[in-house]
Parts: C-alpha cells; sequence; structure tokens
C-alpha cells in the first residue's frame, strides 16, 4: 500500500470526501435508503478520513453517547481498497482517541458478516440479531482500558 494517512476531522472538512465513500458504499452497493445515511449526529461526532496519497478510501465517525460511552458508525471502505487492513487502522485510530478523551466503552451496530472483523478488534456480540435499513445488523461493545493521558 502506498501512502496512508488516518486523519480525525470534523464534520466540515469531512462531509464532501465521507459522505462520498458513504454514498458509494452504503447508498449504492448496500441499497440504504439515502434519507437514512446523514443525521444530525454527523455534525457532533468526530469523523475519520483514510486516505492513500490524498484520496479518501475510508471513512468512519464516533459519537459520544454520555461522559463514558461512545458509539462506533458509518464505518466503510471503497471496495478496490478492502482487505488491505484500512479498516482494522480505522477502527485503531478511533479506540485511541475515545481512549484519550477518557470514554470507558464504546458500541457499535455491526452488519452480522462484519462481527467476526469487530471481534478481532476486541468487540463483543451483545443482544439479538436485528434489522437495521433492512440489513442484519447485531449491538457490538467494546471495554477500554484507561488511558494512560486520562486518569
Amino acid at each position: 500500500m502506498k501512502n496512508l494517512d488516518i486523519l480525525l476531522v470534523d464534520w466540515v472538512k469531512a462531509s464532501k470526501e465521507a459522505f462520498f465513500i458513504r454514498k458509494t458504499v452504503f447508498i449504492d452497493e448496500q441499497r440504504v435508503p439515502e434519507e437514512l445515511e446523514l443525521d444530525a449526529d454527523d455534525l457532533q461526532a468526530i469523523h475519520v478520513l483514510a486516505k492513500i496519497d490524498g484520496l479518501s478510501v475510508g471513512t468512519a465517525r464516533l459519537v459520544a453517547i454520555s461522559k463514558d460511552q461512545a458509539q462506533i458508525g458509518r464505518m466503510a471502505v471503497l471496495d478496490q481498497y478492502r482487505g488491505q487492513g484500512i479498516g482494522r487502522q480505522i477502527l485503531e485510530k478511533l479506540i485511541q482517541f475515545a481512549q484519550e478523551k477518557g470514554f470507558t466503552s464504546l458500541f457499535l451496530h455491526s452488519q452480522v458478516y462484519a462481527i467476526p472483523f469487530y471481534e478481532k478488534m476486541g468487540f463483543k456480540a451483545d443482544g439479538d440479531i436485528y434489522d437495521e435499513a433492512g440489513i442484519p445488523h447485531r449491538n457490538m461493545m467494546l471495554v477500554l482500558p484507561k488511558s494512560p493521558n486520562h486518569p
């Protein structure tokens, strides 16, 4: 892989590139209704852009739910860049950021096929499988160790 950068940015900086990736993966590939893709959480979330030689190829976001818990969502990597560890690096960046901010747990809504990916990253399945936007999902949880930078 060429030069991979994993950047944390706000929605103003992320919106154009993140929406392009999310539209390609969720709306075009997976047929998620477009009206479900953008929501108010985008404005308050911290976003990740994974860039290879300046081209955005992956994204995700972290939304604070409480002072202790945050939700990872809208994680997507363009098809031709999958299987290269980009998703893992996006997730590692968000986990590190969450720890630094003092969150004690993370959760996400995993598409069922992606559960093994999240399990490799330490997430545990929680609850039953349910339908979200016409796709089977299951909640996943991760308890974060205390950050040395955050007492």
